[in-house]
This record gives C-alpha cells, structure tokens and sequence, in this order.
C-alpha cells in the first residue's frame, strides 16, 4: 500500500477517533517505500510464461514538483547504472516516455527475486551510492511491475 495513503488513513482516522491534537508525521519524500517482491524468476508455474524466465522489473519514475529531470537523467547516466552492474543487476534499457517529460522508464532483470532484494538491500547500502544520492538529490514516485517472460517471448 502507499505510504502516503497509510499516513492519510491514520490522521483521518486519528481526527475521527479524537485524536486530532496529535501530530502525524509526514511520509518521508527522500526514499520510495519498496513492496515486498512476488515470487519472480524461474519455476513459477503460471500459464502461457517461460519456465526458465528471469525475473524482471518495470520501474516508472514520475518526478515531484520541484525536481529536475535534468538532474535525474545525469544520476542514472554519470552514476546509478553502474552501482546497479556492480550490485549484480542487469539494465535491460531505459526509455523517456514522449507525452511524460516527467517520467523516466527503466527495466532491470534479475536470476530470481531473492536476488533482487539482495542486490536492492546492497545497492541501498552502497556508500557511493548513498554519495551520489546527497549529491545529486531528485524527488520521484516509483511504481515498479514485476514480470516474468511469455513462453514465446525472444528475451527471457
């Protein structure tokens, strides 16, 4: 669920109980809140998808007033993509949706979604990282879509 619908939840409920005089914190805007990853990756048993398929991710970034995509796009090209390859993800591509100048698209893939919450638990530890994130500050939404390939599909 989001964040910003659980904090809204609370303090409309909080109001309604009496609890008005009591202050809810804000949702924090420096770092999306990452659900838990669906089983992804080989041997899930789901109709018309590949056996053997990597686990892929979909990642829309939609930027927040006041951010640059400037700013992000610099990110991913100078830093992000190359603390994804050390941390064992694959960039699949990146694409900048034409009617959406604030969004960017990206996909990753991953052997599993074990490995991808290994590999996102390690990138968002990365001191180079955490570096560049201070330096180079963006404020997004993130929605992401986990995938698996069709049985016909080229890539896998």
């Amino acid at each position: 669920m989001n964040t910003r619908i659980i904090y809204l939840t609370i303090a409309i409920l909080g109001s309604a109980a009496g609890f008005a005089s009591r202050a809810v914190p804000a949702p924090p805007r420096t770092l999306p809140a990452q659900a838990a990853t669906p089983p992804c990756g080989p041997g899930l048993d789901i109709k018309n998808t590949a056996g053997n398929s990597r686990c892929f991710e979909l990642r829309t970034y939609t930027l927040r007033e006041g951010s640059s995509p400037d700013v992000l796009h610099a990110r991913f090209r100078k830093h992000t993509i190359a603390l994804f390859q050390k941390h064992g993800m694959t960039v699949i591509g990146f694409w900048q949706p034409v009617a959406r100048r604030d969004q960017l698209v990206y996909i990753l893939a991953y052997r599993d979604a074990a490995a991808r919450d290994s590999a996102w638990a390690a990138f968002a530890a990365d001191p180079e990282w955490l570096k560049t994130r201070a330096a180079m500050p963006v404020d997004v939404d993130v929605d992401n879509t986990f995938m698996v390939a069709t049985n016909y599909s080229p890539m896998k």
